[in-house]
């Protein structure tokens, strides 16, 4: 065997350095030892991991060069990871640390529920974070006021959104009060220290919140839009390749036009008297489409998940036994709306797993979520996420831990969707509309994300099948957004204005999907075009996952060059 490659140390030592300084970070990466802290969440944290990137990128600088594949890719997989880090921190970018999603303030209740009180460790992590919370708050809103004082700010609507989610996560059945509740359950002889951690919590969000709405909101500009500048910038981090935006919108419009002329058809097999809407309609608002407890939809979705593992494992994909557990659990109700995978810890005793945010919804309507199941868990992003934790043997760990590249995740992701439609496994004309309405947001997120942020027009040929409510030539707005969200996708409405305001708070992320999952079915044509008979779809699935996150561009030259 031979020796391994410097890239190696350096990349082992980031993981250790970035998981002192970005306890959050390291704590969704399942990486031990830092649960019970949140870190420097002050602008001298920033400060912190801006010398640290920095530095790290200069060892790579110095390494010579790789004479094997492992060593290639682990070399440009860490640079890429970098780069755009970097160059965040020269723009300023992390003091926009103000948004729906993707930012601090969501993320607290989202860590908290990681941790398990009835275990030694679990309580530990709990007790250390509910403790220290006031600080950690006090700590934002110092970086939040250098943010201020800068003129680096997010638009109003940002503002107002993590103003209401402090406010809830802290309220009867949120996030961060949910937390206590699960401590004092697992040890009451905690509860008086824990009223005394509750009521200090609630008073730092609500001193939060109104420091928010008083120094930062009146400053805050009211365009959303970022501009073309900022967001080819966002683009490139997120999907490793530079996109034509022109090309890109124009072909998102085309592809809708396809799916909704199936989704019409498929509409017409359950229902021959209504239309397209009037169905879907129908599977979202009448019983017999919905699962009317909360906890027996989570158990159906653990059980889908189950069937997926036992139908693909052997035949699509191979499947280490350390990763076929996925935990399906219900988050919180104050977040954001929808379903998100956390995968899991570094030694694996931590199983990855699909949080469904329900809000308070006591039906939920079945015929999209079992699309969603396949895109958060098997074969989707548990498969993916588990399989690069498993590859210690050839990838870094900062490669198997810290690195997600969107286009590459979402992307296989929303393939893994694609796959299960064309293996059949949608059994119902319902499930398969759920799936066809699922890539029409994918699509509808692009002609959007890339609208809004510079600030488009609708087409003026816009002819959708089924007609629609747009007007034709007018500009994307935050309210025409919605409507093409509630319009065309039939979303509900409080589920688009949700949708709408995270696109606007994290340029380029809504548009990962759809463009990572054309460059992987790309892909696959052109191994299909280049191996004919020999075409195998398991070599190509295992080739795909087989690189961990990595750039577009980079994913296209390893699937290309296999031989």
């Amino acid at each position: 065997m031979p020796p391994r490659h410097p890239v190696f140390d350096v990349a082992d030592r980031y993981v250790e350095r970035l998981a002192a300084i970005a306890p959050i970070e390291a704590t969704f990466a399942g990486i031990d030892g830092y649960d019970d802290r949140w870190g420097d969440l002050s602008v001298q944290g920033l400060e912190a991991h801006a010398e640290l990137v920095t530095s790290v990128r200069s060892e790579l600088d110095q390494l010579p060069p790789g004479q094997h594949e492992d060593d290639q890719l682990a070399v440009r997989a860490l640079a890429d990871h970098l780069d755009p880090q970097i160059e965040e921190h020269e723009h300023g970018d992390p003091l926009r640390d103000l948004a729906h999603l993707g930012s601090t303030i969501p993320s607290i209740p989202e860590i908290l529920n990681l941790h398990d009180p009835t275990t030694d460790e679990g309580r530990a992590a709990l007790i250390g974070r509910l403790s220290t919370l006031p600080a950690a708050l006090a700590d934002w809103r110092r970086r939040m006021q250098v943010a201020v004082e800068r003129d680096v700010l997010v638009a109003s609507r940002q503002v107002e959104s993590v103003v209401g989610q402090l406010r809830d996560a802290v309220a009867p059945g949120g996030g961060i009060t949910a937390a206590m509740d699960r401590l004092t359950a697992a040890a009451p002889e905690l509860t008086d220290v824990v009223d005394r951690w509750r009521s200090a919590s609630g008073d730092a969000a609500e001193a939060t919140a109104r420091w928010l709405e008083q120094t930062y909101l009146p400053r805050a500009p009211e365009r959303d839009a970022v501009g073309p500048e900022r967001y080819q910038r966002a683009l490139h981090g997120l999907l490793g390749t530079d996109l034509d935006l022109e090309e890109t919108s124009a072909w998102a419009w085309e592809e809708l036009r396809v799916l909704l002329e199936r989704a019409t058809t498929v509409a017409a097999s359950i229902d021959d008297t209504s239309g397209l809407r009037a169905v879907l309609d129908l599977l979202r608002h009448d019983p017999r489409y919905a699962v009317e407890d909360p906890h027996r939809f989570r158990d159906l979705m653990q059980e889908r998940q189950t069937a997926a593992l036992e139908q693909l494992e052997g035949t699509h994909f191979d499947v280490p036994g350390t990763i076929r557990q996925v935990d399906v659990r219900l988050a919180p109700p104050g977040g954001a709306l929808g379903a998100y995978y956390i995968g899991p810890s570094e030694d694996l005793s931590r199983p990855g797993s699909i949080w469904w945010s329900l809000g308070d919804a006591e039906r939920v309507p079945l015929f999209e979520e079992i699309t969603t199941a396949y895109h958060e868990g098997f074969p989707g992003h548990h498969l993916q996420v588990g399989l690069q934790v498993t590859f210690g043997d050839r990838l870094t760990r900062a490669h198997r831990l810290l690195i997600w590249n969107p286009g590459y995740g979402e992307g296989w992701a929303l393939y893994a969707e694609t796959l299960m439609d064309e293996l059949g496994e949608l059994e119902q004309p319902a499930y398969e509309l759920g799936y066809l309405t699922s890539s029409i947001l994918r699509l509808l997120r692009v002609v959007i994300d890339i609208g809004l942020h510079l600030e488009h027009d609708l087409p003026r040929d816009l002819d959708l099948p089924g007609g629609s409510t747009l007007e034709a030539g007018s500009p994307w707005t935050f309210d025409r957004a919605v409507a093409a969200l509630t319009d065309i996708a039939a979303l509900a409405d409080d589920y688009a204005v949700s949708e709408v305001t995270r696109y606007l708070g994290w340029p380029g992320q809504a548009i990962s999907y759809a463009v990572g999952q054309r460059e992987i079915l790309r892909l696959r044509e052109a191994r299909r075009q280049r191996d004919g008979r020999r075409f195998d779809l398991r070599t190509f699935h295992a080739d795909v996952l087989g690189s961990g996150p990595v750039g577009l561009d980079h994913l296209g030259e390893r699937v290309r060059g296999t031989p």
